[in-house]
C-alpha cells in the first residue's frame, strides 16, 4: 500500500496501491478528510493522490533550486498567440469551447482521447459516469476537458522541470492566456513529499461508484507493471483484449466510505470485470456525442500509463542529480546509478506485465500513434506496435527521443546509455532484461544507430 514512508535511511520504497485523502480534491469527492478545493489538474489521474517511486538509498533532502525554464509546448503557443502568429478558436456550436483549437495548435490528435468518470481534479463538479472527462495527449502535452467546466486542463513536460501544469479559461469574450498553476497543483502532484516538491503526472485505478466517487478513496497505479485485471477503474475502455479483464467500464453499487480499506482490497480482488470486458461502443452509457470521438481507445491508455510513468522517472532523476552535483554530494554516484537504472528499466519494460491476448482499439489511435516519429533504413520505428504479447514491437520507450530525456543532466544520461548499450550488446545479461531476446537487442541498437543522434 502506498504509505509516505522514510525508513532505513530510505527516501522512498516500492509501492504499488494507495489509500488516499491526502488530496484536498479527491477528500471532497470521496466524502472524506479535508474539504478544501484546490487548483490541482491531476489530468492523468482517476483520483488525485501522491504517489511514490522506488526505493533508494538516500537521506532526505530539499529540492534543488528551480533552473530558468527555457520553454514548454505550452509557453511557445502562448508566445505564438501573443505575437498574433497564430489564434485559437471558440467554438460557440458546442461546449467545447476552445478544446479543438488547442489541441490542434499543440499537434494533439483526437484519436488519444480517453475517458475519466471518476472525480478528480479541481473541477470534480463537472466529471460524473454520464459526464466524463476527456483527456488527450502527445509525447510532452496533456489536455483535460470536462464538459460545462469553467477551463480547460493541461500538463506540459518541461525538459528541465519536467512536468508543468496550466488551465486555459473557456472564456470567448477573454484574450486567451494559459496560467500556471505549478504551485497548486503540485499538492497533489508531488512525486518527493518534501518541503519543497517534484512535480509528477498521475494515472490511477480506483474502485468507483456509480457516482464516480472512488470507494474508500483507494486506488491502485497503472502502468507497465500494473497487473492488466487492475488497471483503469473509474475509467471507460474501448477495444478488445479477450479474455484477460481489466476494471474498467465497471460501477458498484455502494456509497464511497461503505467498506475499510481491507474490505476494499477483496472486494477488488472479487469483483466481476466481465461486464467492462471488451466493450466498443459506450453510447449506451452515457451521450458519446458531446464529445470530439465516442471512444476511450484501450491502446491510448496503455501507452499513456507509459509514457507518464517515464516521464516521472526522468524527472526524479533530473531533480536529484542535478541537486547532488551542485552540492558536491559524496553519494553523487549512488544516486546516479539507482535513478539511471530506474529509468533504464522502465524504459526497456523490464518489470512490464505481458500481454496474454492480442490487444486492438477501436479509435485509429494505435496507427496514428505509429506514424510518427524517425524510422531505420529498413523502415523499423521504436513506435511501432506489438499488441500481442507486449505494447512495443521494439521494447524500448520512444521517449528515448523527448527533450528531457537529453536534458537530463550529463552523469545520469551518460550512465543510461553507457548501460543501454551494454544491454544491446549482450555484455549485460541479467536478470533485470531476460526478456529482451538477442533479435529485440538487435534490432533496438541498429534502429537507434540510425535514429538517435549520438548514440
Amino acid at each position: 500500500m502506498l504509505e509516505r514512508v522514510r525508513t532505513n535511511g530510505r527516501r522512498f520504497r516500492v509501492v504499488t496501491e494507495a489509500e488516499f485523502g491526502s488530496c484536498p480534491s479527491i477528500s471532497r469527492s470521496a466524502g472524506i478528510g479535508r474539504i478544501g478545493v484546490i487548483l490541482a489538474l491531476g489530468l492523468l489521474v482517476t483520483v488525485a493522490m501522491i504517489a511514490l517511486f522506488e526505493a533508494r538509498g538516500t537521506q532526505s533532502r530539499p529540492r534543488p533550486a528551480r533552473k530558468q525554464s527555457v520553454g514548454d509546448p505550452i509557453q511557445d503557443l502562448q508566445q505564438r498567440l501573443d505575437s498574433g502568429e497564430e489564434k485559437l478558436t471558440f467554438d460557440r456550436d458546442t461546449n467545447r469551447g476552445y478544446l479543438a483549437s488547442v489541441l490542434k495548435a499543440l499537434d494533439i490528435p483526437v484519436s488519444s482521447q480517453t475517458l475519466v468518470f471518476s472525480k478528480s481534479s479541481a473541477q470534480l463538479d463537472y466529471i460524473a459516469p454520464q459526464r466524463p472527462r476527456a483527456l488527450y495527449f502527445n509525447d510532452n502535452v496533456y489536455v483535460g476537458w470536462a464538459q460545462g467546466a469553467p477551463a480547460l486542463e493541461l500538463a506540459s513536460v518541461d525538459r528541465t522541470l519536467g512536468p508543468k501544469f496550466y488551465t486555459l479559461d473557456q472564456d470567448e469574450e477573454g484574450r486567451p492566456r494559459f496560467r500556471q498553476k505549478t504551485e497548486e497543483c503540485v499538492v497533489c502532484h508531488d512525486a518527493a513529499l518534501l518541503e519543497q516538491p517534484v512535480p509528477r503526472l498521475l494515472m490511477l485505478s480506483v474502485l468507483p461508484n456509480q457516482a464516480g466517487n472512488a470507494v474508500r478513496a483507494y486506488a491502485m497505479s497503472t502502468n507497465d507493471d500494473s497487473p492488466f485485471r487492475n488497471r483503469w477503474g473509474g475509467w471507460y475502455v474501448t477495444g478488445t483484449h479477450g479474455h484477460q479483464l481489466h476494471m474498467g467500464n465497471v460501477m458498484v453499487r455502494m456509497e464511497a466510505d461503505a467498506l475499510d480499506t481491507n474490505e476494499v482490497k477483496r472486494y477488488i480482488e472479487n469483483l466481476d470485470r466481465t461486464p467492462g470486458a471488451n466493450i466498443t461502443d459506450l453510447s449506451g452509457r452515457f451521450d458519446t456525442k458531446a464529445y470530439l470521438a465516442p471512444s476511450s481507445d484501450i491502446v491510448a491508455l496503455m501507452l499513456l500509463g507509459h509514457q507518464t510513468h517515464v516521464h516521472n522517472l526522468i524527472t526524479l532523476a533530473s531533480y536529484e542529480i542535478r541537486d547532488a552535483v551542485a552540492k558536491n554530494s559524496p553519494d553523487t554516484a549512488k544516486l546516479v546509478e539507482e535513478d539511471g537504472d530506474m529509468v533504464l528499466r522502465a524504459m526497456l519494460f523490464a518489470r512490464a506485465e505481458p500481454l496474454k491476448e492480442p490487444v486492438q482499439g477501436v479509435s485509429g489511435f494505435a496507427e496514428e500513434f505509429s506514424r510518427e516519429g524517425p524510422r531505420d533504413s529498413r523502415g523499423r520505428s521504436l513506435r511501432d506496435l506489438d499488441l500481442k504479447t507486449r505494447l512495443l514491437r521494439y521494447p524500448l520507450s520512444y521517449l528515448i527521443y523527448s527533450e528531457s530525456f537529453d536534458a537530463m543532466p550529463d552523469p545520469v544520461r551518460d550512465y543510461v546509455l553507457r548501460r543501454l548499450r551494454e544491454i544491446l550488446d549482450g555484455k549485460d545479461q541479467s536478470a533485470d532484461f531476460a526478456s529482451l531476446t538477442a533479435d529485440d537487442r538487435q534490432a533496438i541498437l541498429e534502429i537507434l544507430k540510425e535514429t538517435k543522434p549520438g548514440f
